[in-house]
């Protein structure tokens, strides 16, 4: 769904509940939808999954967040916060099922072939999890730039590029 589009139905909903003091915004979040900040006074969806969301999973998304703010600031995902988002017509769900995700820019991999999401930059030499609990040279994750194919590779502490 267009942000255009999004922002109109977003500050619709909330004048409906009574959120017209509230601010929206729109920030670069890639894995949560929504959230609602009680010391700012905002609304804010991420922006790359809104546009890859459908009208009824950005509704979803919305009331979600509007739900959060009728609740009040200690209640969470628990049941009166649920019975708020459904008496306002959303989904009182913490995740929307089978949602679009946006697709990480960077995989690690290690030498046993598993993989490692990430959408920023690795800083440091990391190891696989899954290969070892502590941090362990000989599992070291080499990351692949999903966009440009750009390598690195660990050597000693630092990342070389390739």
């Amino acid at each position: 769904m267009d942000l255009t589009s999004v922002e109109t139905l977003a500050r619709g909903l909330m004048h409906r509940h009574g959120l017209g003091s509230w601010a929206l915004v729109f920030d670069r979040a890639k894995r949560r939808a929504g959230m609602a900040n009680f010391t700012k006074k905002q609304i804010s969806l991420s922006s790359a999954l809104m546009e890859l969301y459908s009208e009824q999973e950005v509704r979803s998304v919305i009331l979600h967040e509007i739900a959060h703010v009728l609740a009040g600031p200690d209640h969470g995902h628990d049941a009166h916060w649920a019975r708020i988002c459904t008496q306002i017509g959303g989904v009182p769900r913490a995740r929307i099922r089978n949602a679009p995700a946006v697709q990480p820019l960077w995989i690690g991999v290690c030498p046993h072939g598993h993989t490692v999401e990430r959408h920023r930059r690795p800083r440091s030499v990391q190891s696989c999890a899954r290969c070892s609990r502590s941090f362990s040279p000989h599992f070291a994750l080499v990351w692949t730039n999903q966009r440009n194919g750009e390598v690195l590779r660990p050597h000693g502490k630092i990342l070389l590029t390739y």
